[in-house]
């Protein structure tokens, strides 16, 4: 099974959520970092697994371009979604529900929240000003959510099929 693992990170978070993740798909995975490649591509993959972080609300805009121009080819696809963010879990549901087409929703084998990261030292003074003041914390702070990257992942390995309710 081929995997294509499509991204945008802004501080390193997802990054490291996404190399992470590649270690446990079985077998091809290739990963994209849309700051570095605006134009992945993914025809060849059997899954694509799409995420980015979430700052001010909002996944990058490179993400919610990357969905809106390609929901077609991604329709014969099968499909994982992820954010990385560091709000509290009922609202982090809303920040994943609102960072991808309901249509890609509709389409995703499943979806996942892998936490976040804030990380001082990769702000500028403008972000660090802001996360102080709304979020209150005073150092980088990192709680990946390396439980939930795993069973993304053994959701994505499992293999669907309808036969199986003919039996």
């Amino acid at each position: 099974m081929k995997t294509t693992i499509i991204y945008a990170t802004s501080h390193g978070c997802t990054e490291k959520a996404v190399l992470e993740l590649s270690q446990k798909l079985s077998g091809e995975v290739i990963i994209y970092n849309l700051q570095q490649n605006p134009t992945p591509t993914f025809d060849n993959a059997d899954r694509v697994i799409i995420g980015g972080s979430i700052h001010a609300g909002q996944i990058q805009k490179k993400v919610r371009d990357f969905c809106t121009a390609n929901m077609e080819a991604l329709s014969y696809k099968e499909i994982g979604l992820f954010i990385c963010c560091m709000y509290e879990p009922e609202v982090a549901r809303e920040q994943i529900k609102n960072a991808f087409p309901e249509e890609l929703h509709q389409m995703a084998k499943t979806e996942a929240i892998f936490g976040g990261e804030f990380n001082f030292d990769k702000m500028n003074f403008v972000e660090k000003m802001l996360v102080k003041k709304i979020a209150k914390v005073r150092e980088s702070v990192s709680k990946i959510d390396h439980n939930s990257i795993d069973r993304f992942a053994t959701r994505m390995e499992k293999t669907y099929s309808p036969f199986m309710f003919l039996v």
